[in-house]
């Protein structure tokens, strides 16, 4: 293909995902999708190989890439099935992540599959907000291993009984099963026209010369990087239990336009649900390293291939069943995130920021007949050319907050505060961005469950920066540990300020004075 066919093509791609999300989000039900955003909308190959996604959650997406081709090996795929997937330890990220997989047929030939993953409040667990604290990943809700939703378009009798009696609140969550339905029915048709329109064969030629395109503008990205050996580390602050100080160990090696990241030496996985399956580890790393490429670099395999990674098995980043992972998805993704910036500002600290606020300040909630989820936003670190944003969700989350009058509308909460957490960045040449200061009052009893991070340590700056300060959680007015479950009361009020960014570079010298 000549530059002009081929950056049609990958555009044509990116629009059936954009196309997508946009279904989706008009479909469904809950606030946590159609207001926050919180799904993700991809294209694969025949084979599970990412050919495009939107720009839609980093963690979802990356860790998509990774195990659809484990998904799609494991499943007998005919016209009209729909095939339905949350289980970490076979292509999910957590519970309530639920992946809906359509294979796309011309004629009698596998073409290739749309798929999107949306995060459900609901997913059966027995905490409200299916963000609990928890041992064991049966506690987290429904674990669904690759298994029909539809068959030939009907939907499976055995997969609707089971969501049916599993789910604490099923009409809100099954009609958020249908919009994923119907996005995918929308993608699988504008990607039809695309392989029609060119033919298998020329789409197959086309789906390599973008794989190797990305390949290419990779490959150039890290030879920009000087060759060797960057070694970080970093740690989640508990893991809700016993467990402190939880160590991430990175060693990254770059050589000759690839990179491989080691993570020996990493603490063995833990009791609480900070675990990670080796999916969300991959995508996180690979999200830090996209961030590097030009801003033209398709988001492929073509651009994967650059990425050996080693995990041990067993440690906190490559968990293995029936471990707990419900903060892994959300908090060490983050942590890992910082970990392998950590590591690239040793090759080139003018380009990476200093560290963002660290976690996604998880607050589930929920009572009698409701069920409801959100993260919220904090500070970004600072750079080389600029200081970092305020009250923004940063690395691997990239929802929106809910809007007050919409969280007001549906559940018997009233947010009492929703402010700037001013002078909360690090001090620097460029100030680290201020976190959020968000109040509830809660108009009803509910069970309520934090999962925060960067309550203890905070966000570190770059290059002589100053760190951002450290997050707090307080339940009229007593302060609460990072991750837990609370009992409220009408009346009470629970407060979550977020952590500010690091700040980059040291402070200028304030200026003399007349008589100095």
């Amino acid at each position: 293909m000549n530059p002009i066919e081929l950056g049609l093509f990958v555009n044509r791609l990116q629009a059936v995902c954009d196309e997508m999300g946009a279904t989706l989000r008009r479909a469904a039900f809950s606030p946590n999708i159609k207001d926050r955003l919180d799904f993700s909308c991809a294209v694969f190959d025949a084979a599970g190989g990412l050919c495009a996604q939107a720009a839609h959650i980093p963690v979802h997406l990356g860790s998509m890439a990774y195990a659809m081709q484990d998904i799609v090996q494991a499943v007998d795929w005919a016209p009209g099935d729909m095939v339905v997937v949350n289980d970490p330890y076979l292509g999910g990220t957590h519970l309530p992540d639920v992946t809906l997989v359509a294979p796309l047929f011309v004629g009698q030939r596998l073409a290739g599959f749309c798929a999107n993953r949306a995060h459900h409040a609901d997913i059966g667990c027995a905490t409200p907000g299916s963000m609990p604290l928890s041992r064991r990943l049966d506690e987290e809700g429904l674990v669904l291993s690759p298994r029909h939703y539809l068959r030939s378009g009907i939907l499976d009798a055995d997969t609707a009984a089971c969501l049916e009696h599993g789910l604490r609140n099923p009409r809100a969550t099954l009609g958020d099963f249908a919009a994923q339905c119907s996005a995918n029915r929308v993608g699988l048709s504008r990607l039809a026209a695309i392989v029609e329109g060119l033919g298998a064969a020329s789409y197959g030629d086309a789906l390599a010369a973008l794989n190797d395109y990305a390949e290419t503008l990779a490959v150039a990205a890290l030879r920009a990087l000087p060759d060797g050996e960057y070694r970080h580390e970093d740690c989640m602050d508990d893991d809700g239990y016993a467990s402190r100080d939880v160590p991430i160990r990175l060693a990254l090696t770059i050589a000759d336009g690839r990179v491989t990241a080691d993570f020996g030496g990493t603490a063995a996985q833990v009791d609480g649900n900070i675990n990670c399956p080796l999916a969300v580890t991959a995508a996180a790393v690979y999200y830090a390293l996209y961030a590097l490429m030009p801003r033209t670099t398709p988001p492929c395999a073509g651009s994967l291939r650059v990425l050996d990674l080693r995990v041990p098995p067993g440690c906190l980043l490559n968990a293995r069943p029936p471990a707990a992972v419900a903060a892994g998805n959300v908090e060490t993704s983050q942590r890992i995130v910082d970990v392998v910036l950590g590591a690239l500002a040793r090759a080139a600290p003018e380009r990476v920021p200093a560290a963002s606020q660290g976690t996604m300040n998880n607050v589930a909630m929920g009572g009698a007949g409701w069920d409801y989820y959100e993260t919220i936003g904090g500070g970004c670190g600072a750079h080389a050319r600029a200081a970092g944003c305020s009250a923004m969700h940063s690395h691997m989350t990239n929802t929106l907050n809910t809007p007050v009058e919409v969280l007001e509308a549906h559940y018997p909460v009233r947010v009492t505060r929703y402010a700037l957490r001013r002078a909360s960045g690090g001090a620097g040449r460029h100030r680290g961005g201020d976190g959020i200061l968000r109040a509830y009052e809660f108009l009803a009893p509910a069970t309520v469950t934090v999962l925060s991070e960067r309550r203890r340590h905070a966000p570190p700056g770059l290059a002589g920066g100053g760190a951002g300060q450290r997050g707090e959680n307080r339940l009229n007015g007593a302060e609460q540990p990072a991750k837990a479950t609370l009992e409220v009361a009408a009346g009470d009020r629970l407060e979550l300020a977020t952590p500010g960014g690091g700040g980059w570079g040291a402070p200028a010298a304030p200026a003399a004075g007349p008589g100095d």
